[in-house]
């Protein structure tokens, strides 16, 4: 009897082993199981993340300057005048283009829904503020992903810059630097014209404007980092409806550009590095 019940309770002693066993097996699988799925969507993820932005910063997008016409595909890499696609190169304005129709373009469109995201354009150049685009980032775990890129930022409004400028002079000015454009009058109503210097340049260039119906010697000294130019302008047209207006800086290769900004551009932003290509961090961020 003693040893039926010793045989008995060995048995189950032996039974619960087992199916402790087999409930740490199964367990341990399941858990196994979980991890390798959620690396392999993490890997997932930053492989989307990684392939979005060499595409992102390498691709203008069609059309080419799709930020101004409804796209086919998006792209965020600069042309150049000669319509030559600049590597991980960050166009500003398509940028922002992109951050007005984030949903559409990016969240549905790149990402298929998938997961909510953000991009970040942070200039190493303190002067110039971060810009970031895209979902409130509201999660725990959040992938990034990113790039050293130059973006151009306000450079489309530059009209002469003077620091890589030849342009002609109509003193025939020697040690000078000196540039050109045409204006119409009607422009001066709709447009504001600024020469905008380096802070390093204030005080230490003299300048002076005139045009091929008006030469004048009087020279100012720089004394702003922009400096407004619309009076100047104006004054050098008679009953011509356009003109061609000169500019000119008493020192070579300054660091100097002419703008001609819209009316209501932010005339907190009239700063030289804001006029130049820029190098920045470009960061794109996702989560479930």
């Amino acid at each position: 009897m003693d040893n039926h019940a010793n045989n008995t309770l060995e048995i189950l002693v032996v039974g619960l082993i087992i199916i402790l066993i087999l409930g740490l097996i199964t367990y341990t699988s399941e858990t196994v199981e979980e991890i390798l799925s959620k690396n392999i969507e993490n890997e997932n993820i930053e492989e989307i993340l990684t392939q979005t932005c060499e595409y992102l910063i390498n691709n203008p997008g069609n059309p080419i300057n799709w930020e101004d016409y409804k796209s086919k595909r998006v792209g965020l890499a600069i042309v150049n005048k000669d319509e030559n696609i600049i590597p991980n190169s960050v166009s500003y304005f398509k940028f922002k283009e992109l951050g007005r129709d984030y949903e559409r373009l990016v969240t549905k469109k790149i990402f298929d829904s998938k997961f909510k995201s953000s991009m970040e354009l942070i200039p190493q150049d303190t002067s110039i503020s971060s810009v970031k685009i895209g979902c409130e980032e509201n999660a725990n775990n959040i992938y990034s992903i990113s790039r050293l890129v130059k973006c151009d930022f306000f450079k489309k409004f530059v009209l002469i810059d003077f620091l890589n400028d030849e342009g002609k002079c109509n003193h025939n000015h020697k040690n000078y630097c000196c540039g050109y454009f045409k204006i119409y009058k009607s422009d001066l109503k709709k447009m504001d014209y600024y020469l905008i210097l380096d802070e390093k340049e204030k005080n230490n260039v003299k300048w002076s404007l005139d045009s091929t119906l008006y030469k004048k010697n009087l020279q100012n000294t720089a004394t702003n980092t922009n400096i407004y130019l619309n009076n100047e302008i104006a004054s050098n047209f008679a009953e011509e409806s356009s003109s061609i207006i000169f500019l000119h800086l008493n020192k070579k290769n300054t660091n100097a550009v002419l703008v001609g900004v819209y009316k209501d551009f932010d005339k907190n932003k009239l700063i030289y590095e804001y006029f130049t290509t820029q190098p920045c961090e470009f960061v794109i961020k996702a989560w479930n």
